[in-house]
């Protein structure tokens, strides 16, 4: 109020006292402008943070809600991924071998002994990895308003592939088998139902809901039963 009143005042007040004045009007003005542009940002992060909320991280926007998420996604990448570079290491290696060792000039049964051994590493190790891992499903979505399933696996050259299929697709083998959980259509699947955050999901998976096999849960409570004999 005092500063506003010396400004008023004009000439008749002393030199410095104006000064001071003004001095003290452009602070005033200052911090209101960076109370402004405070407002502004908590308003901007309040509407960012809330769009943030809205969206789970656990929905996409094709495949649906995301019911499985295999543990062992990286490790499968990882093994296939060196089998790969070895592989290829091998192709480039292979020339220089056969110069240095001399076993171009060898007789043709060395020749085929080594390329029989070279090719083992070179082409059926990374094909029978990819044969027993194809089926691996590193995540598993659900749309229900449909009741179909997307299952994301790897292809043989490492990337993402994504294959759906609906519920009456699935069909569970009559023997059990070690690298497939289910067929979907006849593309076998792998998964492990301990990683099912939900255990209906699993159970409607299988078709458990409808049909008179054993459930989740029953597994569940015949081993606990088992246990605590």
């Amino acid at each position: 109020m005092l500063p506003l009143l010396l400004l008023r005042a004009g000439p008749a007040a002393p030199a410095w006292l104006r000064g001071a004045a003004q001095s003290a009007c452009r602070r005033r003005a200052a911090v209101a402008a960076a109370a402004a542009r405070h407002r502004q940002v908590a308003s901007f992060q309040g509407v960012a943070v809330r769009s943030l909320s809205t969206s789970s991280p656990h929905d996409h926007p094709e495949h649906g809600r995301l019911v499985y998420k295999g543990n062992l996604a990286k490790t499968v990448l990882g093994v296939k991924f060196f089998s790969y570079s070895t592989s290829i290491f091998n192709l480039f290696m292979m020339p220089y071998i056969m110069l240095k060792s001399g076993i171009g000039v060898e007789s043709l049964l060395v020749q085929a002994a080594f390329y029989g051994l070279i090719g083992i590493f070179t082409f059926v190790t990374p094909v029978t990895l990819h044969l027993l891992t194809k089926g691996y499903v590193i995540r598993l979505y659900y749309k229900e308003e449909v009741d179909t399933y997307t299952a994301i696996t790897y292809n043989a050259i490492l990337a993402e592939k994504a294959t759906v299929f609906h519920q009456k697709d699935v069909k569970i083998p009559d023997i059990t088998k070690m690298f497939t959980t289910f067929y979907a259509k006849t593309k076998s699947m792998l998964v492990n139902p301990m990683l099912f955050p939900n255990p209906q999901d699993y159970n409607h998976l299988m078709g458990y809901d409808k049909s008179s096999f054993l459930k989740f849960e029953d597994l569940e409570g015949v081993k606990e039963a088992d246990e605590r004999k």
